[in-house]
This record gives structure tokens, C-alpha cells and sequence, in this order.
């Protein structure tokens, strides 16, 4: 009735089974590879992983913001620069 023998295949898991925390589909079973934890360093290597990835992802998020933005500065600054040329223009050429 066990799934474990290759008899119950078909038909699921035994009530055993269905209940043993150390039993999963993937390895059929076999005690020896669900009972292998990663190690406090896989987990830590494996979030730091997770953590770059993110890191990195909002870095390049933060620097095409701030390429528009310097953008905008630029051609903000640039009209602001050519608006008062003309009032000067204009003033010098309403004194004349």
C-alpha cells in the first residue's frame, strides 16, 4: 500500500506517506536524499544571490532616472540661459 513499493504507483500515496514530513515525490522515498538540508552557507549564498540580483536591478533602475533627470537639467538649464540672452537682446536693443 506504501508508495515507496512499485506496486502503488498508480495510485498515490499510501496514509503512511501522506504524513512522513521526510517524504517527497521527487525522490520517491528515499530517506537518505530528503533528509540532506543545505547548509547555513548555501542559504546565506543563496539569499546574498537573490540579494545582488535585486541590488542590481534597482541600480540600473536609479541610473536611467537619474540620466533623464540629468537630461532634463541640461535642457532646462540651456532654454533658461537662451530666455534670458533675449531679454538682454531685447533690452539692449530698446536702448539703442
Amino acid at each position: 500500500m506504501a508508495a515507496r513499493d512499485g506496486g502503488s504507483e498508480g495510485q498515490g500515496l499510501g496514509w503512511a506517506d501522506q504524513w512522513d514530513y521526510k517524504f517527497n515525490d521527487t525522490n520517491k522515498g528515499d530517506l537518505a536524499v530528503s533528509s540532506q538540508k543545505p547548509t547555513k552557507k548555501e542559504k546565506l549564498a543563496e539569499v546574498n544571490k537573490k540579494m545582488k540580483a535585486a541590488a542590481s536591478t534597482g541600480f540600473q533602475k536609479a541610473k536611467v532616472v537619474a540620466t533623464v533627470g540629468a537630461q532634463k537639467v541640461k535642457s532646462g538649464s540651456s532654454a533658461g540661459v537662451r530666455w534670458m540672452k533675449e531679454q538682454y537682446e531685447k533690452r539692449k536693443a530698446t536702448k539703442a
